[in-house]
């Protein structure tokens, strides 16, 4: 006869869920993070020893300070500057005041909750484990105030405390043992569920159902479960404790009507649509695994899950990431059995030990050795007694050691004071140092952005979207862009610093990328008073209105005064000009002036006769010709302004024409000579 099914109750299902879920964690993740907490405390444990004859309890702080280190680095750029996220306002909004009021106010509601604080612990936990997870949790408190408050018709005032309701979110970190997901998930959204299962006090379940969170039911104390603990390696837990199980995922649709109709007795629908999906996205509350004490569909109206987890690195294909303890967890080891090894080693060489001829010792005798202790012998003591050492300790291990430590750094990618040797400290050249910061900065930056995307902003957001369902008076629903406002860690600043300081050097104070590079420095530096530095000298950038006057008055005086000069000097230049054309064409005037002179000259001086008209005439015609020659020479020339030099070169041409041209001496009369003085001899016409 076949079994009947019997439909199983939503905690149950909910209950099977978990158990499976946790049984995945168990098997694959429970023991390593437990031994990475370990490591990370420097807590001794028998499973942590790599050899039988181990007797050493020592663990190396190396692994301690990879994971402080890196941890500081990441918080240290996260919030190193105050305010670590922004808003970005629509470019078509002309009005910028509601941006900034409700930036103001979320970081007002931010630091009220030390939502800082318990950011840093989710980095805190993926650093050790490989994952941080944090639930966002709304909680009605009431703040209390100091105040005054007038009475007797204002002629007193009575002191006191005011009490005011106030609406906050928290962020409450997830430790890895209680964080319970859909194996097959990859991200929170994306799993069929997630639950929180913790102990909790009895105090407060009981105080939540006051409020009317969960139903009334009468809760009994949970029994020990050391799996849940978040310290185990306690001794004594408080009992005065229960489980409670929060789920947040999709249920099936029949069983969570079936709970709610059970747990509310009355159940009104106010969607008119009618669903047909067959799960239904639920917030469930059990208390020591089957006591049903809370029952809602998603009351957040972006339907969103009210989990943030990020990975410290990405493993493909699974939710649990690789921490800093996984990363260094092989180096640790091997450092650890080194140092023990030499303790070991050390307790036989330094302890004094004797070996003794058991034979010839008297009965109960306790051969101890001490100051001051008397070992009696039947016989003689150098023949029964004999100092004995295991040898000396081998100096090599301890170099080992140190190598296994950089081992551990180059492992995590994070460095202490000493440095990685050769690289980062002084043994390093500028070149050799700026490589390894580069590498180690990249690093960090990789971790820094995969936090921003998965944790930072989402929690932003899922924090605004909160206040803005819950508390629309002073959050307005709008669609805000959050945006970080996270920059370099204090490696990347103080190298950036040195790089910044560097390019100064280069540059003299009048330069105008000096204040920029100096204000950059300034924004680089954690010191107090580093927006006032800013605020002043950008106000000293900025020009004086009577000082740019009186510079715009000097500068256009000084244009004046160069353009006056330079009209000056084109006077100058321009009468030079003239002056040294008219020189040239009077030159030339008075050389044609003596030509004609002379050429008359010449022809006054010849006899009657017949053969001399005839050669008078030729002669004439060839003065005549070369006469008509030179005058139009002259006139091209003195159009054109030749120069002095020019003039001159014609003139020595002219009187190598009238050497060719030369009359005969006997001819010349003294009149002539006199005429042309000490002109070159005429020309010959014969």
């Amino acid at each position: 006869m076949d079994k009947q099914y019997i439909q199983p109750t939503l905690e149950e299902w909910v209950m099977d869920k978990c158990d499976q879920w946790r049984d995945h964690y168990d098997t694959n993740y429970r023991e390593n993070h437990e031994e990475y907490y370990r490591l990370w405390r420097g807590i001794w444990s028998s499973e942590d020893s790599m050899r039988q004859s181990e007797r050493s309890k020592l663990i190396s702080p190396a692994l301690q300070q990879a994971v402080e280190s890196s941890v500081a680095e990441l918080e240290e750029a996260t919030f190193g500057r105050g305010k670590f996220f922004d808003i970005s306002d629509d470019i078509a909004d002309q009005n910028k005041q509601d941006v900034q009021l409700i930036r103001n106010q979320l970081n007002e509601d931010m630091q009220f909750t030390q939502t800082r604080r318990q950011v840093a612990e989710c980095i805190l936990n993926a650093a050790v484990f490989g994952t941080g997870m944090g639930e966002l949790v709304i909680e009605e408190t009431k703040e209390l105030r100091p105040a005054t408050q007038p009475i007797m018709d204002g002629a007193l005032q009575a002191v006191g405390v005011e009490r005011k309701d106030r609406f906050v979110v928290k962020l409450r970190p997830v430790l890895p043992q209680n964080f319970l997901i859909d194996p097959v998930a990859t991200s929170v959204q994306e799993a069929l569920g997630v639950a929180i299962d913790e102990f909790v006090p009895l105090h407060q379940v009981e105080i939540d159902m006051e409020r009317g969170y969960y139903k009334q039911e009468d809760v009994h104390i949970a029994s020990q479960d050391l799996d849940l603990e978040p310290d185990q390696e306690l001794q004594v837990y408080p009992e005065d404790k229960i489980r409670l199980t929060k789920y947040y995922g999709l249920v099936p649709r029949d069983l969570f009507e079936e709970a709610e109709t059970n747990l509310y007795e009355e159940v009104v629908n106010l969607t008119d649509k009618e669903e047909t999906s067959e799960y239904i996205e639920a917030c469930v509350v059990i208390a020591n695994g089957g006591q049903l004490l809370k029952c809602d569909r998603n009351p957040y109206m972006m339907q969103d899950r009210p989990i943030v987890a990020f990975p410290w690195d990405i493993v493909p294909g699974r939710f649990w990431g690789r921490g800093i303890c996984e990363k260094g967890y092989n180096s640790q080891k091997a450092l650890d059995t080194e140092l023990r090894a030499r303790i070991d080693a050390l307790a036989l060489t330094i302890h004094p030990m004797m070996a003794i001829d058991a034979s010839r010792l008297p009965r109960g005798m306790k051969p101890e050795v001490r100051p001051g202790k008397m070992l009696l012998t039947n016989g003689n003591p150098s023949e029964i007694l004999q100092p004995f050492n295991f040898g000396s300790l081998d100096a090599t291990s301890f170099n080992q050691a140190a190598t296994l430590q950089g081992m551990v750094q180059q492992a995590t990618g994070a460095i202490d004071s000493a440095g990685i040797a050769g690289s980062i400290n002084g043994e390093g050249t500028a070149a050799g140092i700026s490589m390894s910061l580069g590498a180690i900065i990249k690093r960090h930056k990789r971790t820094l952005i995969n936090f921003q995307e998965l944790f930072l902003l989402p929690m932003i957001k899922k924090m605004a979207w909160r206040y803005m369902q819950f508390n629309p008076e002073l959050y307005p629903v709008q669609d805000f862009k959050f945006v970080p406002t996270s920059s370099l860690g204090i490696i990347a600043r103080e190298y950036e610093v040195t790089q910044l300081v560097q390019l100064l050097q280069t540059m003299s104070a009048e330069s105008p990328m000096y204040p920029m590079l100096i204000e950059s420095i300034i924004e680089n530096m954690n010191i107090s008073n580093r927006e006032e530095m800013v605020a002043r000298l950008k106000q000293a950038m900025q020009p004086n209105p009577q000082q740019q006057q009186i510079q715009q008055a000097q500068l256009q005086v000084q244009m004046a005064k160069e353009q006056a000069t330079a009209a000056a000097l084109q006077a100058q230049a321009a009468e030079s000009n003239a002056r040294s054309k008219k020189y040239a064409v009077e030159m030339e005037m008075d050389r044609y002036n003596a030509e004609t002179n002379r050429i008359k000259a010449v022809s006054t001086n010849l006899d009657q006769g017949d053969a001399d008209e005839k050669e008078f005439e030729k002669r004439f015609r060839a003065a005549e010709l070369l006469l008509k020659e030179r005058e139009i020479v002259v006139k091209e020339q003195a159009s054109r302004g030749v120069t002095n030099a020019n003039t001159n070169r014609n003139a020595e041409d002219l009187g190598s024409n009238q050497q060719q041209v030369r009359l005969p001496e006997q001819q010349v009369s003294p009149v002539g000579e006199e005429a042309f003085g000490s002109s070159p001899p005429s020309p010959d016409l014969s």
